[in-house]
């Protein structure tokens, strides 16, 4: 991955340092100006000409600068910082930059000049840098001699450089003196969004892609197929598109903006169960039971045409969505949830027995639909991810060793706590229903999570109630996902939804980017939210 550098130079002006070396010393009766005074000369010798005024300006060290998420850390320096001018240059040491180049100029208000090797007050330069042993996220910052200079391993650490660099600076603000060294905790910072229960409009997730890359988020979940809706075009099957669904032009300059932005979409199109829009269509795949009732959402996993069609929507989005993670869901298929389900659905126990043997499960033949969706998505190097109810104890057959685990719950039936799967070694995605779901209309138990109880009490140990994980799993935990569902999708407006997890997402973000207690109490970080728009 390439690694990159900025530079950014002060359009203000530098003053005079009180101390030799711009270090802000002494101001003592050596270092001040005569003021015009002319001291008496020895008798022997002519008056000699009035000194040099000396500087009378110093500085304080620098203070940390206010960011979401917070930088990690800061090496404090003397001197006036750096803002932003009008006409002042943005430049770059490699051309693979000039996205985060353009953009930032544009923010700025400055002048993108693309690749320059000479160096100008006032200028931002952005480099890679070439640390290959480095977290590719990472970036260093230095603020100095009316520059500034952003650099790190790769084009994604050096864009989250500009973010930082966009917050300092909001609403005149000044980038402070001195070098920034910042990176990542978790490699895997997302917000996932139910567009199946409820529809948003192509520009009101492009919004939310504009405000999760200004918060260093790198993954938008999509959610887009369940009982209620499937809403995004389909040319493989358009016979189960909603109404009200977004078209592959608007999905495409979705993903166009988040790649800019440095943001991974992840497709979900959950099966077995959640499938109430497809059937729908295909009441022939529906799952029914020994007494002939259908049931909700579940596919009949028994058929060969359940499966060719679940696959001809996979490999139809695997060519739409550019990203490697892939979301199979797994979840709450209801042939699970009767005492008895080879009694209740013997078609299922059949299919069982005949690919596994004698002894072979519904769950052991759900477990195996998991494992040859993962292998759809697999051939387009894809790497899948499943709800933690998909995953089960006790089967003969076990999800392949790839597939990671988004946990999110402890309340399925046969809960299995998140150690079994660290200390299985399986990878685990944090999405604890207790902290991370905001559930439209609040059904069930669920209840609305508040910034600052993820602020306060959440960190990406915590996947399962309030109780934190052994710290040696710590690895095996890539990130979390901060969740909208929709299931009452009327509850709340498109810009209600915005204004009410607007403090969540940066709450989540901060406790992802570094999970150590922060520095500021939840009302200060809550003004410094406000305070930056």
């Amino acid at each position: 991955m390439a690694v990159a550098l900025v530079v950014v130079a002060a359009g203000v002006s530098l003053g005079l340092w009180a101390a030799s070396g711009g270090e802000g010393g002494s101001t003592g009766p050596e270092a001040r100006s005569s003021q015009g005074a002319t001291a008496a000369a020895p008798p022997d010798r002519a008056p000699e000409a009035a000194p040099t005024p000396s500087p009378t300006r110093s500085y304080p060290l620098s203070e940390a600068p206010r960011t979401i998420p917070a930088v990690r850390d800061h090496e404090p320096a003397r001197g006036p910082g750096w803002k932003p001018e009008k006409g002042n240059r943005v430049v770059v040491e490699d051309p693979a930059l000039a996205d985060e180049g353009r953009l930032v100029a544009g923010e700025l208000g400055m002048a993108y000049a693309g690749e320059k090797g000479d160096k100008k007050a006032g200028d931002l330069r952005l480099a890679l840098n070439g640390d290959k042993g480095a977290n590719p996220e990472s970036y260093t910052m230095t603020v100095r001699d009316g520059r500034v200079e952003i650099a790190g391993p790769s084009d994604a650490g050096v864009f989250y450089g500009t973010r930082t660099l966009k917050q300092e600076t909001h609403d005149g603000g000044t980038a402070p003196e001195g070098v920034v060294k910042d990176e990542p905790a978790k490699p895997q910072r997302g917000f996932m969004l139910d567009i199946a229960r409820k529809n948003f409009t192509a520009g009101w997730i492009e919004d939310r892609v504009r405000e999760l890359g200004d918060l260093k988020f790198n993954q938008l979940g999509l959610h887009f197929s369940d009982d209620q809706g499937f809403r995004i075009e389909s040319s493989s099957h358009p016979e189960i598109v909603s109404q009200q669904h977004l078209t592959k032009a608007q999905v495409r300059k979705i993903i166009d903006l988040a790649r800019s932005r440095h943001i991974t979409i992840v497709p979900e199109i959950d099966s077995p169960g959640h499938l109430g829009a497809v059937l729908d269509a295909h009441p022939d795949l529906q799952l029914r039971s020994a007494q002939g009732s259908a049931v909700q959402g579940a596919i009949d996993i028994s058929k060969a045409e359940s499966a060719e069609m679940v696959d001809d929507l996979l490999n139809e989005y695997a060519d739409l969505f550019p990203g490697v993670p892939w979301h199979l869901g797994g979840d709450e298929y209801q042939a699970l949830t009767r005492s008895n389900p080879e009694a209740s659905f013997p078609q299922l126990a059949a299919a069982a027995r005949e690919r596994y043997g004698s002894g072979a499960t519904v769950a052991d033949l759900t477990t195996g639909w998991l494992n040859d969706r993962a292998d759809t998505v697999r051939k387009h190097q894809r790497v899948p991810r499943a709800w933690n109810d998909g995953f089960f104890r006790g089967t003969s057959v076990q999800a392949a060793k790839d597939i990671q685990v988004a946990y999110w719950t402890g309340k399925e039936i046969g809960a299995r706590a998140p150690l079994e799967y660290l200390e299985a070694g399986r990878k685990v995605i944090n999405y604890n229903d207790e902290f991370l779901y905001y559930v439209l209309g609040e059904p069930q138990t669920f209840v609305y999570p508040t910034g600052q109880r993820i602020y306060e009490q959440w960190t990406p140990r915590v996947l399962r109630g309030t109780a934190a994980v052994p710290a040696r799993y710590d690895g095996q935990i890539l990130g979390g996902s901060f969740a909208v569902w929709c299931d009452l999708a009327n509850s709340q407006t498109e810009a209600q939804v915005a204004a009410r997890i607007r403090m969540p997402l940066r709450a989540t973000v901060q406790k992802l980017w570094d999970p150590d207690r922060p520095e500021l109490s939840w009302t200060e970080f809550r003004a410094l939210a406000d305070r930056l728009g």
